[in-house]
């Protein structure tokens, strides 16, 4: 198997040494030209991913923000061919997928929106390892839900990352769950660790403050892009949890033992229901 990888960060970089590991031939594309000889001379790295060696390839992933990840959908689309299946890995799906789609249709090339759930706090190659996937969920978002063999090829192609389970869904339906399993706890976390307070915690914190803060550490840049990219779904998310916070807050500062034990029961509650004892 022949693997095009754009980007050669923490995600770009893991499955390049995952694909690498596994016997397969790596190309890859990374603007900075450092990164790629580097990982070209490590032996990550078999070649360069170009306009001529793109339809070479039996997959290609681009593993980098969305509006980097739009660019090099548009300027390659005309030279993937029918032999690679193309998937981002995007945080968000909606904007991409719909021009990816498009792109797909015109120039007569595979696509499909993807979203590997799996990294780490630091970022770049250096941090990328060839087990980052291993377990990991992977969502993907298939132009049609119907096209079997499709699936079965997609499955097949990423086998070499070792994914524990590749769930199917609309580009809608992933941004909207997203919003609140993974971006609301990055601003959660990151909001949340702000506090004068957390000067002071050494000795006195345990599980909870770790992970708590777990995801306070992260790429600003990219992050602060995804939430822009799904910005109706995170103020939703964000006014539903506002809303919640005040409730409790409402509880605290009137004595309320009764609401707030009420409250405190019903999260409780919550969390037996979507994710059991």
């Amino acid at each position: 198997m022949i693997a095009g990888i754009v980007g050669l960060g923490l995600i770009g970089g893991s499955f390049a040494k995952a694909y690498s590991e596994a016997g397969h031939t790596v190309l890859a594309h990374d603007t900075d030209r450092s990164i790629l000889q580097f990982a070209m001379v490590s032996g990550t790295v078999s070649g360069e991913l170009t306009m001529e060696t793109a339809a070479e390839c039996d997959i290609i992933l681009i593993a980098v923000n969305p509006e980097p990840a739009r660019r090099y959908l548009q300027e390659m689309a005309p030279f993937f061919g029918a032999k690679p299946v193309v998937i981002d890995c995007c945080g968000t799906k909606r904007s991409i997928c719909a021009l990816g789609f498009q792109l797909a249709q015109e120039h007569h090339f595979t696509y499909i929106g993807g979203h590997p759930m799996a990294g780490i706090h630091q970022s770049g190659f250096k941090y990328a390892t060839p087990t980052m996937f291993k377990g990991a969920p992977m969502v993907i978002v298939p132009p049609t839900f119907d096209d079997i063999t499709l699936l079965d090829r997609v499955k097949t192609l990423l086998a070499p990352a070792r994914f524990g389970r590749i769930s199917v869904t609309t580009a809608d339906s992933h941004d909207e769950i997203i919003a609140f399993t993974s971006q609301m706890a990055h601003v959660v976390s990151n909001a949340f660790i702000k506090s004068p307070t957390a000067s002071k915690r050494k000795g006195f914190s345990a599980g909870s403050y770790r992970d708590l803060t777990r995801v306070a550490w992260l790429n600003s840049p990219m992050w602060a892009q995804l939430f822009l990219e799904n910005k109706d779904y995170m103020l939703s998310e964000l006014d539903t949890f506002i809303a919640a916070l005040q409730q409790y807050r409402e509880a605290i500062s009137q004595d309320d033992l009764e609401q707030l034990t009420t409250l405190l029961e019903d999260g409780k509650k919550r969390k037996e229901e979507v994710d059991g004892r």
